[in-house]
């Protein structure tokens, strides 16, 4: 394999999962104890689990298989709503961390807000994506269908959360 082979498989749509997971990795001993993993994964129920992580990683491998390209007007939105996404992301996490008290992050909104949030990041991949590598058939609805899958579950999840600690 030529290193221009190797660089065409390398640049693909899971970068743009890098900085979030990145953020999350550096930040989420940060955030209030109710986001801890121990109590955050606390008696939720097996099917939800899986049912999140398996569609979670669903998103993953569709794009780690959709090569990065912004050539499209579709991909230059995609790209400004991925980038709009990813900061109201970061801003609902340092609400929480820095205004963990406001009566924004003890409200189910606020306190739901990492967990709703993704859907601008992640539909802004999912219109960067045109093509999957290797001539699978490309079709924009599965990834966005597998991201409200995922994000259902997610919400679901959180919402959990905030009725069991409120």
């Amino acid at each position: 394999m030529s290193i221009e082979t190797i660089k065409k498989y390398l640049l693909n749509c899971f970068l743009l999962t890098l900085p979030i997971m990145i953020w999350n990795i550096v930040l989420t001993n940060k955030l209030p104890q109710e986001y801890q993993p121990d109590i955050f994964w606390k008696d939720i129920p097996a099917w939800l689990k899986y049912a999140e992580n398996i569609s979670r990683t669903l998103i993953f491998i569709l794009a780690f298989l959709m090569p990065l390209r912004i050539s499209t007007l579709t991909q230059k939105r995609g790209f400004i709503l991925y980038v709009v996404g990813t900061i109201v992301y970061f801003v609902s996490w340092l609400i929480l961390i820095y205004l963990p008290d406001s009566s924004w992050s003890s409200n189910i909104f606020g306190f739901m807000a990492p967990a709703y949030t993704p859907l601008l990041w992640l539909i802004g991949i999912g219109l960067i994506g045109n093509s999957f590598y290797f001539n699978l058939p490309y079709k924009r609805w599965f990834f966005i269908l597998t991201v409200i899958i995922f994000l259902i579950f997610h919400n679901f999840h959180a919402m959990t959360i905030y009725f069991r600690i409120h």
